[in-house]
């Protein structure tokens, strides 16, 4: 994927916003970054969209706008003047598509068929719009379809919410989902910026879904780890499960074969997609160790090292 749909699926939720006014526009973006969603598509029903897009992009830099609803190449040609780096139409319009495609924008046609996701994908879209989703049969519907155009990526809106939201991300070929629960109309109409801030941090938790993976051991040898794991079986009646590196006592405590990273071992945590939980820790400040970067067949971090420990033990990002 190009860098800003790799960026678009690393935020994983895109707020859609429908501005009121002007006004609205800067402290409300300001309020989705400190959420951890700095990213929205802003449509273009209402006529201060333009100008919205301009002053976020002056204003808060960290933003990664796109421009929805697109209806014309008009509307397109004005969205990317004011800064849009990603436009996204609510049906599939050859002709407009293969405009904002010309001008070298990245172009996000709404489909809803197997037949039109061909057509959009063979005119050069990296990721298609699927909308609206629920009505539409959705992640079922995509998985279906998804069997046979196997390249096929989506940004998926239309019916997206705090509740189904992993549903749809939890598929591999949906790079993202679009969605409007954490800045309804009224919250801003009403300036809750503080309110929009929390309920885009309980997103991004909820799309993390972080839990402890397992507690990593650092045994002396190997001998220490079989009795270790042993002890820990009988006494809880858990399963011995031996590896070329370490031993599992059930799901929960590895025991190390040899002292590996970490005083005293490790703390696996594991996350819905190590991907963007890389991102959005890395947004906070947090650094990796790369050399412990392991990735699967499609290029997907499986597991990674953080580089602060604590207590004497490793941190450890694993993929569920």
């Amino acid at each position: 994927m190009n860098a800003v749909s790799q960026t678009i699926s690393n935020i994983g939720i895109i707020p859609v916003i429908a501005f009121n006014s002007v006004d609205e526009a800067v402290p409300l973006c300001r309020a989705l970054v400190a959420g951890g969603l700095p990213a929205a598509e802003v449509t273009f029903r209402t006529a201060c969209a333009e100008d919205c897009i301009k002053i976020i992009n002056q204003e808060v830099p960290d933003m990664l706008l796109g421009a929805g609803t697109v209806l014309t190449a008009d509307q397109a040609d004005r969205a990317m003047a004011a800064g849009a780096k990603f436009i996204v139409a609510p049906g599939y319009d050859p002709k407009v598509t293969q405009h904002v495609i010309d001008r070298g924008g990245l172009m996000m046609p709404g489909t809803a068929t197997a037949g039109e996701m061909q057509q959009a994908m063979n005119q050069g879209c990296e990721v298609l719009k699927f909308f609206p989703a629920e009505a539409n049969g959705g992640v079922a519907m995509l998985k279906n379809i998804g069997a046979a155009l196997k390249s096929a990526k989506w940004m998926c809106t239309g019916g997206v919410n705090a509740k189904n939201v992993n549903d749809y991300l939890g598929y591999s070929q949906i790079v993202a989902v679009g969605g409007t629960w954490m800045c309804k109309s009224d919250m801003i109409k009403a300036g809750k910026w503080d309110e929009i801030t929390a309920i885009c941090k309980e997103a991004v938790r909820t799309m993390l879904g972080f839990q402890l993976g397992h507690i990593g051991v650092n045994c002396a040898s190997e001998g220490e780890a079989e009795q270790t794991a042993k002890t820990l079986c009988a006494l809880f009646g858990l399963e011995y499960k031996a590896g070329n590196s370490s031993i599992f006592a059930g799901k929960a405590v590895e025991c190390m074969k040899k002292p590996g990273r970490g005083a005293n071992g490790h703390i696996a945590i594991a996350a819905n997609s190590v991907d963007r939980a890389v991102y959005h820790l890395g947004r906070r400040g947090v650094e990796f160790l790369e050399d412990s970067r392991v990735t699967d067949g499609k290029g997907r971090i499986k597991a990674i090292y953080l580089k602060q420990e604590l207590s004497g033990f490793a941190i450890h990002l694993v993929q569920k």
